[in-house]
């Protein structure tokens, strides 16, 4: 994905009526400031890149390190089957 551009400014009105332009612009980078009566309401912005199967690994492999350093343990099912009284 595209770095954002800077953000347009852009009524609600107008915004409802060229939602499909709006849509297209932010899939190729352009970010929105939807404004109704000169306040700021909403933003169109462009998608997040997908992290990399890498990085997701990566935060897997460090998810478990932080539960293997939790003292005493838990049991997760234990814990739901007492919610559940």
């Amino acid at each position: 994905m595209k770095k954002p551009r800077a953000s347009r400014y852009i009524g609600s009105f107008e915004a409802k009526t060229r939602l499909a332009e709006l849509l297209r612009d932010a899939e190729n980078g352009t970010a929105y400031v939807i404004r109704r009566r000169g306040k700021d309401v909403a933003q169109l912005i462009p998608p997040a890149d997908k992290p990399d199967a890498a990085a997701l690994t990566r935060l897997k492999a460090d998810l478990r390190e932080l539960r293997g350093q939790i003292r005493g343990g838990f049991d997760i099912k234990g814990l739901v089957r007492e919610g559940r009284r």
